[in-house]
């Protein structure tokens, strides 16, 4: 995203005010509920605050999977290196069984248990979301545009000394992306579930410690001597702030929807965001409207209904107890004279 006279604003900035975004506003709604700065302070840095280092580090690492901007995705972390070793279609396909690593670390790490038919709606889910995700005409890439994304795309997205690319090391990396996003989630969850603790408190240690990652490695490592040269807020307009505003936000509703459904629920609730995102396209940037996205959208809300219907309990008969032998339990009856 642009920002003033065309120039880009550094992406590892935008994370790191996204985080400090939504640390102010847990601790106003935790403010809310204390009423004691002590008491939040006590609670943000109690005895097992350190389990969000965990996801912290993963999301922020990561570059958070919902975050807007093209740039925060793609720049240095494994998408970048997956999308940069294979075509747009392969990709895409791939990076979207993260939703099947969620529920498979929903299963294992929170004991959840999962239907054949629930099974069946996430492949179908994951079929579809990735149908959604194709360019246009996209199913396979030529062999003239081996990226399927035409020559501009290609040369944005490839690293400037990697013209060839090695499909191993995309599948290797779009898979340890797909279970890095699975069992952050998953793990977050499990946290947030496993204590008394507060929402608001756990997101205050989330962003707390996703700041350090954010400032150390993206800020400082990453972007460093051009912010020195250009200015923290080179690029900034708006829309930035706009976009920013939006994924702190974003964040503590997904937060929301963690703590209140789980990550298997979030999955959906982000694909059918994908439909309504497109069908908002449509209307305001007059978006076409592909075949791929067609069938994908009616995938994706198939998926849904299935995933919605309630699983079918086998019925039971159980036996009724067997009784004793007559002659053994009864006694004799005398007959009257």
């Amino acid at each position: 995203m642009p920002g003033y006279e065309n120039k880009r604003y550094f992406a590892s900035t935008a994370v790191l005010l996204n985080e400090i975004l939504k640390l102010l506003l847990s601790t106003v709604v935790s403010y809310r509920e204390c009423k004691s700065p002590r008491e939040i302070w006590n609670q943000t840095f109690s005895s097992d605050s350190w389990k969000l280092m965990i996801p912290a580090a993963l999301y922020t690492v990561y570059c958070s999977e919902n975050s807007s901007d093209i740039e925060i995705k793609l720049q240095n972390n494994l998408q970048y290196l997956a999308v940069s070793n294979l075509s747009a279609a392969t990709f895409q396909v791939t990076y979207q069984l993260k939703i099947l690593t969620t529920a498979l670390f929903s299963v294992t790490m929170l004991h959840r248990s999962l239907s054949k038919l629930k099974w069946i709606s996430l492949v179908v889910l994951t079929l579809g979301v990735a149908l959604c995700q194709l360019p246009a005409g996209t199913f396979l890439p030529s062999q003239g545009d081996p990226t399927g994304l035409g020559d501009e795309d290609e040369a944005d997205l490839l690293p400037p000394n990697q013209p060839d690319m090695d499909q191993f090391v995309g599948l290797v990396t779009v898979l340890t992306a797909c279970t890095i996003s699975g069992i952050a989630g998953v793990y977050f969850e499990k946290v947030l579930k496993g204590s008394q603790t507060s929402l608001w408190i756990r997101n205050i240690q989330l962003s707390f410690y996703s700041l350090f990652p954010a400032l150390l490695l993206g800020v400082i490592a990453k972007d460093g001597g051009e912010i020195v040269e250009n200015g923290f807020f080179y690029g900034y307009n708006a829309a930035v702030w706009f976009a920013i505003f939006c994924q702190a936000f974003g964040g503590i509703l997904v937060a929301l929807c963690v703590a209140y459904a789980d990550n298997i629920m979030k999955g959906f609730a982000t694909s059918i965001s994908i439909l309504i995102s497109f069908a908002a396209s449509v209307y305001l940037f007059e978006f076409k409207v592909t075949v791929n996205f067609l069938i994908g959208a009616l995938l994706v809300l198939a998926a849904t209904y299935m995933y919605s219907l309630p699983d079918q309990q086998k019925e039971r008969y159980e036996s009724l107890p067997m009784t004793e032998d007559v002659n053994h339990t009864t006694q004799p009856v005398d007959q009257p004279k």
